[in-house]
């Protein structure tokens, strides 16, 4: 029952909503069914929908038309003073509460009704309105205490649910592998498939289940749509473009997360979700952490390796230091550490980033994470990597870097005075994939070989001898000619293949085959030539390793 001997409106004025409980945003709601299993309330349902609805705050309230001091979601509570005499104006009241969206009606009983009147029953019934009945001896304070309480230690659950997402997120970020490994927490927290899209609506790295193709399509468009409003020039600089949005589609719920911190003056990545169930409020703060996190691991500073071991190893090397002396401060001496050198070319359907565009230091941060290395030199459409090989380092992942739209050659594991050896290992492994139309190709040594029987001197002697009739050649010089020869025997003198591998014509290939043979005075036909010059190009100086990766390991 209420408590007080005389029930009269009460409130902020006396024509006024009296709420014992403010409404807090931070606050979650408390879902009725608790209420109604508090034993101590004694409180029980007798009308209206039985889904367990939120209760945002409670109040009491006797006026006849209390709807001007509801905002939704509110326990109202009342002995029933204003309620009419007739059954179609208690009908009116309760419609008038149900279409303001209170979440449920509590009445008291004594002194004003010794039950619920049927009426009441009934109209809440048909207006979806849940009545709850509220016994004689409790008062209407003790059920607002209630369920502040609920929701205190509801709130109470939030934060520590927050607290741990927030650490694993944290440990993940200062991972190897940051941005994947951010990616997948997120992705375990939320219980959906998470991926960062660059501006443009590329997947950059992606972490769950895949959703289906529409699901991913409408999470690109839903990215355009919300970066649009940012606009471009002169006529949009005054627009700004929201830091989240949303959309569903066959039962997923899509949410796109700008990430914080765009203000370069390009247009900043964001966090993609696509799952099942619409996102809760502690999901929207575990997201907002995920967004800082990666914003801190996609900028500038970050992706462009700002860190005191690679500075210090830059300065060393511009002081003269030798490669050797650099690799100690980039990766750990461990036995068998070396390195794998990875050359990469982006695939036409695909932009380039350039060093001075906006969304740079996120492709690099990208790249980085699928290759395991923060070793890179993007240069637009290409890019040369350097991957320790420590025990402990973690692996590339190809097929990201792939779905990013490159394609790879990789080197055979190299110690560090053999890193030119393993550039060009890795030069040749991706003209091979470029020409296959594979995504990546691997060097592999085949061992033993005819190169093991001639030493590194007299073969060196022997093949800069061999192309000594190429040195002065016109354009497009020694280099470009060695490349083109190379490059055809690779392919079995197929002109086509030499031609997509190289980029060029095949009239162009064969022109320069052909100066090529009227230059050494030799028969490029006859098959003794062709692996005489094969084997002359691969004794060139820094085509052969000077030792093997075990003999320079450190001990």
């Amino acid at each position: 029952m209420p408590s007080v001997d005389a029930p009269r409106p009460a409130g902020p004025s006396e024509d006024g909503l009296g709420l014992d409980l403010p409404v807090d945003p931070s606050v979650p709601g408390v879902p009725l069914s608790v209420l109604l299993a508090d034993p101590t309330l004694g409180l029980r349902q007798i009308a209206g929908p039985r889904e367990d609805r939120p209760i945002s705050s409670t109040g009491v309230t006797e006026l006849e038309d209390p709807t001007p001091y509801l905002i939704g979601g509110e326990l109202l509570l009342t002995a029933g003073v204003p309620l009419p005499k007739t059954p179609e104006g208690i009908d009116a009241y309760a419609g008038r509460i149900a279409r303001a969206g209170a979440g449920a009606l509590g009445f008291g009983l004594v002194p004003v009704y010794d039950d619920v009147p049927t009426a009441l029953i009934e109209a809440c019934d048909r207006h979806e309105l849940p009545l709850l009945r509220v016994p004689d001896g409790t008062p209407f304070v003790a059920v607002s205490r209630a369920a502040h309480a609920a929701m205190a230690e509801s709130r109470y659950r939030d934060l520590r649910r927050v607290s741990r997402a927030q650490g694993a997120l944290v440990t993940a970020a200062v991972r190897a592998d940051a941005l994947r490994s951010v990616l997948d927490r997120l992705s375990v927290q939320l219980d959906a498939w998470t991926v960062l899209l660059d501006p443009a609506g590329n997947e950059l790295v992606a972490a769950g289940v895949r959703p289906e193709p529409e699901a991913a399509e409408r999470l690109r468009g839903l990215m355009a749509r919300t970066i649009a409003p940012s606009g471009h020039g002169a006529a949009g600089r005054d627009r700004v473009a929201p830091s989240t949005a949303a959309d569903h589609v066959g039962g997923l719920h899509l949410t796109v997360h700008v990430l914080p911190g765009g203000d370069t003056g390009g247009v900043p990545p964001a966090i993609g979700v696509v799952s099942g169930t619409a996102p809760t409020a502690v999901q929207h703060s575990v997201t907002a952490v995920a967004a800082v996190l990666l914003s801190l691991l996609t900028s500038p500073r970050h992706a462009l390796g700002g860190d005191s071991r690679s500075s210090a190893a830059l300065v060393r090397l511009m002081l003269g230091g030798s490669p050797q002396e650099v690799a100690s401060l980039l990766m750990p001496s461990t036995p068998g550490a070396g390195w794998v050198v990875v050359r990469g070319r982006l695939g036409r359907q695909r932009p380039g980033p350039g060093a001075d565009s906006g969304d740079y230091p996120v492709q690099l941060a990208a790249l980085g994470t699928a290759l395991a290395t923060p070793y890179l030199d993007l240069r637009e459409r290409d890019v040369y990597a350097l991957v320790p090989t420590a025990s402990g380092s973690p692996a590339p992942d190809p097929a990201a870097a792939n779905r990013l739209g490159w394609t790879l050659g990789f080197s055979a594991p190299s110690a560090t005075v053999d890193l030119a050896v393993a550039a060009n290992q890795a030069e040749r492994a991706l003209r091979h994939a470029l020409a296959e139309g594979i995504p990546n190709r691997r060097h592999r040594d085949r061992e033993p070989s005819m190169h093991s029987l001639v030493s590194a001197a007299d073969a060196g002697a022997l093949a800069r001898a061999r192309f000594a009739g190429l040195v002065d050649a016109p354009s497009p010089g020694y280099e470009m000619l060695l490349e083109t020869l190379r490059t055809w025997l690779a392919h079995h003198g197929s002109w086509d293949r030499t031609a997509a591998a190289l980029d060029l014509h095949r009239n162009t290939v064969r022109q320069r085959i052909a100066k090529i043979g009227d230059l050494l005075d030799l028969d490029l036909h006859d098959p003794d030539v062709r692996m005489e010059l094969w084997f002359a190009l691969r004794w060139l100086p820094g085509e052969r390793p000077s030792t093997p990766l075990s003999e320079t390991a450190p001990e």
